[in-house]
């Protein structure tokens, strides 16, 4: 058995302490904080799911909101025209709002290319 002395002992705390802090650091950064992003951005999509809409619910069940209340929606599955009302917690994800997101971003690339062929063009025109 190893008996260590009162300045070795003191000296093992603080670094034990730092590691302890590094250690929750990178806790946070790397697990709390994207869960706590995620959740947020879920609760932000669930919330502004309007009529017309395309979903699928976390059961894997897709069609269009046809009504919107508080905690709830209703939802028009397939041709038959079923309606099944569900917590607003069961989107999984909208699939309205993704291909919207989707088409924004070509554009904004599109136009991020033009803007670049331009300027490629401006430079050979000064030569």
């Amino acid at each position: 058995m190893i008996f260590l002395t009162q300045g070795a002992n003191g000296a093992g705390g603080g670094s034990m302490l730092l590691m302890l802090v590094l250690m929750l650091a990178i806790f946070y950064f790397m697990l709390i904080r994207p869960e706590n992003k995620r959740k947020k951005e879920a609760e932000q999509m669930r919330s502004s799911v309007k009529t017309g809409d395309k979903i699928v619910t976390i059961g894997g069940i897709t069609g269009t909101v046809v009504n919107v209340k508080e905690n709830r929606i209703v939802l028009e599955t397939g041709a038959d025209q079923v309606r099944i009302e569900f917590e607003k917690w069961a989107i999984s994800t909208n699939e309205t709002a993704t291909e919207a997101a989707k088409a924004e971003a070509k554009k904004a690339q599109e136009a991020k290319a033009k803007a670049k062929a331009a300027k490629k063009a401006g430079k050979a025109e000064k030569k």
